[in-house]
């Protein structure tokens, strides 16, 4: 396989502005690997850590949260991944690069970082938590390194004859890269899904979503809020999920310590960032909801 200077670049430039975001929020992509406790999926369940999750700035909170007019403090990124992020490889362009534990050498070579960098740490931990990390009890987990492949990991959840959607944290101002108090200015609407896969997006050269569906029941929600900051005058239609159980999830989870609460004791939410996605199967009741989705 051979890949032009422009290409490589181009791939390069999109990890570095990716790995500058994450440093800008105070995330840690990088795990000890030798530490299997050390990080966690978004699931929460077992583990200690969450590198999908801002855990310097997202805030946590419970279904009783959600009403209208209470206020939350809320981080969600400056960037709109309907106008600013890089889009999927086909398919067939993914197949050809080796996303393999085994293989990081060779891929640090392609894309040009050398193995002491920051870059070489985020794309072991990804490449290690899709490949070498079993999922936990009740889930299926599976890496998309392209538009097709999460489509077909939707599909195969939800069945393959059944329409979905996709739902986004959608309006936020260029502004909302800042910690600030969110009003919630609408009811929150609950979406009726039966089934629902969450796909996150990893650090890595090009783009990867770490996608999951979870047994144990969780909900949605559709809420409408607005900043208090100045410019932050648009409404962001926001994306939420609660975990109805958490009786299962690590003693130690950043949540519990937030929140002052132990496992099991209350269900746990929160708003997922504009560049994740929620699929849920298309019900009768989507028609009229507000903000954006998409269908397949």
């Amino acid at each position: 396989m051979h890949y032009s200077q422009f290409t490589r670049w181009s791939l390069a430039l999109h990890f570095l502005l990716l790995m500058i975001c994450y440093a800008a929020i105070g995330e840690n992509v990088a795990s000890n690997p030798n530490d299997e406790g050390s990080h966690e999926h978004h699931h929460h369940q077992g583990h200690s850590t969450t590198p999908h999750m801002d855990h310097s700035v997202q805030v946590f909170f419970t279904p009783k949260d959600l009403k209208l007019g209470n206020i939350i403090p809320i981080f969600f990124r400056g960037r709109n991944p309907s106008s600013s992020s890089p889009h999927f490889l086909p398919r067939e362009e993914a197949k050809l690069i080796p996303f393999s534990p085994s293989k990081l050498p060779y891929l640090l070579k392609l894309f040009g970082f050398s193995q002491a960098s920051s870059q070489a740490k985020a794309m072991e931990d990804t490449l290690r938590q899709c490949i070498i990390v079993k999922p936990i009890l009740g889930e299926t987990k599976f890496c998309a390194t392209s538009l097709e492949s999460m489509l077909d990991f939707v599909h195969k959840i939800f069945g393959p004859t059944t329409k979905f959607k996709a739902l986004t944290t959608q309006n936020f101002a260029k502004s909302g890269s800042i910690l600030q108090n969110y009003t919630i200015v609408d009811e929150p609407i609950e979406i009726q899904a039966p089934k629902t896969v969450a796909c996150h997006t990893m650090p890595f050269p090009y783009v990867v979503y770490y996608c999951h569906h979870q047994e144990s029941e969780s909900k949605v929600f559709q809420v409408s809020l607005k900043g208090e900051e100045k410019g932050s005058d648009s409404i962001v239609q926001a994306v939420a999920v609660c975990h109805m159980d958490t009786s299962q999830w690590s003693p130690n989870h950043f949540s519990f310590r937030v929140l002052g609460i132990k496992p099991g004791s209350s269900p746990i939410c929160h708003f997922f960032p504009a560049d994740n996605l929620v699929w849920v199967p298309i019900i009768s009741n989507f028609e009229g909801l507000r903000g954006s989705v998409s269908s397949m």
